[in-house]
């Protein structure tokens, strides 16, 4: 089984599809079509710009935090007729131990939730393989736009998680 491949969110652009997220690891391009608020959300995450009044996945995170919880990455983990699946995985860690949960939510959710926490997004590398590489995409939307979109948390994928051990599921 191949790893998965860390990616990081290149820009953001309107499409007649919806908001595209662009993810990179440098050399490929894939784009996930999300809705429009839930890229509001993504981007005010990305710009470190906090609302007057907490948005949902702020109170996710409000919520996972009183459960000791916190997400630790993401994995885009499955692509069937062009569309995204995610996995969250958060970390739990209270007076009992810790328990890695593992969680189906929408790809553009837990992408906000990984830029809101600044944890990883991976895709997985059977995903990264079979969608279509959009490159060409992200430079006519940055064209049309006239600048590069919204900007991301870094241009570079982040590194692989350290070889520790995961924590033992429950």
């Amino acid at each position: 089984m191949k790893p998965d491949i860390p990616v990081a969110i290149r820009a953001l652009a309107p499409t007649p599809q919806g908001v595209g997220v662009f993810l990179t690891d440098g050399h490929k391009t894939i784009a996930i079509f999300i809705d429009p608020f839930v890229a509001t959300a993504l981007t005010l995450f990305a710009k470190g710009i906090k609302p007057p009044r907490p948005l949902t996945h702020d109170l996710i995170v409000s919520i996972l935090a009183g459960f000791g919880a916190r997400v630790q990455k993401v994995v885009i983990n499955d692509l069937k007729d062009d569309t995204f699946f995610a996995r969250l995985y958060l970390l739990q860690e209270n007076e009992m131990g810790r328990n890695l949960i593992e969680i189906d939510a929408r790809p553009s959710d837990s992408m906000a939730l990984a830029i809101q926490q600044r944890c990883p997004i991976f895709v997985a590398a059977d995903v990264w393989e079979r969608a279509g590489d959009m490159t060409w995409a992200l430079e006519q939307a940055l064209n049309q736009s006239g600048d590069e979109g919204s900007a991301p948390p870094s241009e570079e994928p982040p590194p692989p998680p350290s070889p520790e051990q995961p924590p033992e599921k429950k």
